[in-house]
């Protein structure tokens, strides 16, 4: 090749390599730190340019993702995907040198630290998502500065303190994602510019104040969960513009009571989930004209009136709950035949007798006057028909004692104790008497988004320390909403009643699987004896067994547990729906007292049902049914006299 040749062939390579496109080398060396720092090298290794084309960390599906925009000269990288990884430690400063991002998304590790102030640095981001991780501190007013932020999550962190005001700057914020994330007080007015707002959740915080007004505003609302906070009532008026809600989720309203008149035109609605909001009125009939609403959840409420005829025609809805209301006259005869599969009307004043019409149907009927019966006529359980006041209760033995492995199969305990078999599949409204009619259980709620179906059981194959009885922990009840425990025909007196726990479903690994929270409330003889409840925190980890114990009252021959989840605790971690009570086992024994059985000076908070001793053969008579309203009456008191781990022998 000659001179002229050679000279062609360089030109011809100065063009090529002149006419390729190079990554900002400022964000070259600054993702290098990044990677660095959260020790990604084994699975980023950056052996080419980072915004190579076709590079195999640039695909959507690709994690860890790295993409970017190219112009004429120069790349910038705009989207960072560091997602369920296991990275740890605090969020390094590089980050804020990638100016160009849109889209960062560091959820499911477990990142501690605060969200630094230069995160405004990052004014061009769309999507920005933080949320599953261990950060804490204040929630940055810098934030504000991302104007351009259209999805937001920092949901499932350690955070304290308010919502900064100048999360109201965010107008073109359409999906907002802030649930257990730790944050408090009222909700800032400035959160009224939002309107552009499709999506929030933010169950789970110390909210404070007012059910905010101006959530009427936002048009384009289509889905709104707001469980389990300190917020106040009533639900305003002005909801009922909200005509493209689809998922509706409130619940836990204190102080005011609300009435359902806002939903009127709320048509679009799938999910109606309003537990115990104080709501009062009447049933309304136009709910059944909805052709979307699957589920209905408006239990533990102060609703009067009928149960409207017109629910017999309710197409679309798959899942009803009413109980703990104050509703009344006869069940429509023909609720069961629409495509209903579960029904919770329990304790309220309703009567009538219920057929399924089908297999696959769940329901809960107890502490109403409504007879149950089998497809073929007969009655389904005659013990539960006599605890109701329909038949004198012949089977039913007195006892000072009762003992229940939740969940799980019989078993005896090393102290030789024997726990009954409670291993009967419950659905999603449910109540199972058990053979020796000593004792029942009750269920009731649905786990919406569970990928696993709905398992009303949770079981492990680990070990569970801290105990003699690693057996007794490995199953448990768990519920969605409500468990309730009956133990029947029980001498009148003072009890000691165990609780048993174990956490089997949330682990305590490092991993961002281990930063779920599991909180529920308990009640005795409709006393709250546990608040907030946390196995894990109390037991001190996952897999560990504790015992609660507590004493109360029988006067009625009848004693009730009742485990609620009222709102609170992370909804998803490590998977979907993993939240709400959780048992493992339970005995209850009569304590001996010098001067015999001790009675109750109060009246018993809830549903009373009386049985007494009747004739000299010791038969057992239902006196009465009635009801007494939480709501307006004192419960027994109840004395805390341990709270110990198992006996390690």
């Amino acid at each position: 090749m000659g001179f002229l040749g050679i000279c062609f062939l360089v030109l011809l390579m100065l063009k090529i390599a002149a006419a390729q496109t190079f990554t900002d080398p400022i964000e070259v060396d600054a993702l290098n730190k990044i990677i660095d720092h959260w020790n990604l090298r084994s699975k980023l290794n950056l052996s080419m340019d980072p915004c190579t084309q076709n590079a195999p960390w640039a695909p959507d599906q690709a994690n860890p993702r790295v993409a970017c925009d190219c112009s004429a000269t120069i790349c910038h990288i705009t989207h960072l995907k560091i997602y369920a990884l296991d990275v740890s430690g605090e969020i390094p400063n590089e980050l804020f040198l990638l100016k160009e991002l849109m889209d960062l998304n560091l959820g499911q590790n477990v990142i501690n630290g605060t969200i630094p102030a230069e995160i405004r640095q990052l004014s061009k981001m769309q999507y920005l998502s933080l949320g599953i991780n261990n950060l804490t501190g204040p929630v940055p007013a810098e934030l504000g500065s991302l104007t351009n932020l259209i999805s937001l999550s920092f949901s499932s962190n350690n955070f304290n303190g308010p919502l900064p005001p100048q999360l109201g700057k965010l107008i073109s914020l359409q999906q907002l994602y802030i649930d257990s994330s730790g944050v408090n007080g009222p909700i800032p007015g400035e959160l009224s510019n939002l309107k552009s707002l499709e999506i929030l959740w933010a169950s789970d915080n110390r909210f404070t104040g007012k059910l905010p007004e101006f959530f009427g505003h936002f048009m384009n609302f289509q889905v709104l969960r707001l469980e389990g906070t300190l917020l106040e009532g009533p639900i305003p008026s002005n909801y009922g513009v909200l005509i493209k809600l689809q998922d509706l989720r409130i619940g836990d309203l204190r102080n005011e009571d609300s009435s359902l008149d806002f939903i009127q035109n709320l048509t679009s609605l799938s999910i109606l989930s309003l537990r115990n909001c104080r709501i009062i009125g009447q049933l309304p009939e136009k709910l059944s004209s909805f052709g979307n609403l699957e589920i209905l959840d408006l239990s533990s409420n102060k609703l009067t009136g009928q149960i409207p005829r017109s629910f017999q025609d309710f197409a679309s809805l798959r899942f009803l709950y009413l109980g703990s209301n104050n509703l009344s006259g006869e069940l429509p005869p023909n609720i069961m035949s629409s495509n209903l599969t579960a029904l919770d009307v329990s304790f309220n004043s309703l009567s009538g007798d219920l057929t399924p019409k089908r297999s696959g149907l769940s329901m809960n009927v107890f502490g109403t006057s409504i007879t149950e019966r089998t497809s073929d006529g007969s009655t389904a359980s005659s013990a539960l028909s006599c605890l109701q006041g329909n038949t004198r209760c012949l089977d039913i033995v007195s006892s000072s004692s009762f003992s229940i492995n939740s969940g799980g199969t019989e078993t005896e305990s090393a102290d030789g104790t024997k726990y009954d078999n409670d291993s009967e599949t419950l659905s999603a409204a449910s109540f199972y008497m058990s053979p020796s009619n000593r004792w029942a259980v009750s269920s009731s709620g649905i786990f919406i988004s569970n990928p696993h179906g709905q398992n009303y059981i949770a079981e492990t194959g680990s070990q569970i320390t801290s105990t003699l009885d690693s057996e007794l922990y490995k199953s448990a009840r768990i519920s969605p909403n409500s468990l309730r425990y009956y133990g029947f025909g029980l001498s009148n007196g003072r009890y000691k009643v165990e609780l048993h726990f174990a956490e089997i479903q949330m682990d305590d690994s490092h991993s961002w699987k281990g930063l779920g929270r599991r909180l529920f409330d308990v009640y005795i003889q409709g006393e709250k004896v546990l608040e907030d409840f946390n196995i894990q925190k109390e037991a001190g980890g996952s897999k560990r067994a504790i015992v609660k114990t507590f004493e109360a009252n029988v006067t009625n021959r009848m004693m009730e547990i009742h485990f609620l989840w009222a709102g609170k605790g992370t909804c998803c971690i490590p998977f979907q729906s993993t939240y709400g009570p959780l048992v493992s086992a339970i005995h209850v024994t009569q304590v001996a007292t010098n001067g015999g059985s001790s009675k109750s000076k109060k009246k018993r908070v809830g549903i009373i049902f009386g049985i007494v001793a009747g004739s000299a053969a010791g038969i057992l008579i239902v006196s009465s049914v009635f009801y007494l309203w939480w709501a307006n009456r004192r419960g027994p008191t109840h004395m805390k006299v341990a709270t110990d781990s198992p006996t390690k022998g």
